[in-house]
């Protein structure tokens, strides 16, 4: 079964980290390691926020906002230079506020301790983040044509818990990743699954 964490092992993943542990001035082991935390902490929110039919039209609209139609995927590095990279952190806040709420200083504080990361750092990574999972989750959404009824099916593949929508999260890894070979993609992403259990505890209540 495929989830957020396998996005991590992709070539396009691997960018993403690189790109992101550079900026931070980071090591890329350690960034990497928070972003298992964080990216299905996102996951965890926005499936609480979808349990409402406000939040779910909500969270759909968002997805279906172009900027958040995958592309970000095929052109990682290119959102790290110059000026899109100020866009890209503006739209990671405005998102992170959105998901997170009054949360959000808790998420990053418990990321930051388990990772020894600094917080301000946790907070910048996180708004660099946050569009790569509305990127996949919208790439998702297109491909197999999910409505705001549909999304909390749609956040359970993406976390891992459903294999409702396997195939197609596995093409949008894919989206990146141009020249790999589909049966090395196959073998990466649906390897073994760690660091995700007991995440949706943290935001119950």
């Amino acid at each position: 079964m495929a989830s957020i964490l396998d996005f991590l092992d992709t070539d396009t993943g691997k960018q993403f980290v690189r790109s992101s542990s550079k900026q931070l001035g980071e090591n890329p082991d350690k960034v990497k390691s928070a972003l298992s935390m964080a990216m299905p902490m996102m996951l965890g929110a926005l499936k609480k926020n979808a349990q409402t039919p406000q939040g779910a039209e909500g969270i759909d609209k968002a997805l279906e906002d172009q900027k958040h139609d995958g592309s970000i995927l095929s052109r990682i590095t290119e959102v790290f230079q110059g000026e899109n990279l100020g866009n890209l952190i503006n739209d990671g806040g405005g998102i992170l506020r959105n998901i997170f709420g009054g949360n959000q200083n808790k998420v990053e504080e418990a990321v930051g301790t388990a990772t020894g990361m600094d917080s301000s750092k946790i907070a910048s990574l996180l708004k660099m983040a946050a569009p790569v999972v509305l990127g996949i989750l919208g790439s998702q959404k297109r491909k197999d044509q999910v409505g705001a009824g549909g999304l909390s099916g749609l956040l359970e593949s993406v976390m891992g818990t459903s294999t409702a929508h396997d195939q197609s999260l596995l093409e949008t890894f894919m989206d990146g990743d141009k020249d790999s070979v589909i049966g090395d993609i196959a073998g990466k992403l649906f390897g073994k699954k760690d660091g995700s259990k007991g995440l949706g505890d943290f935001f119950k209540g």
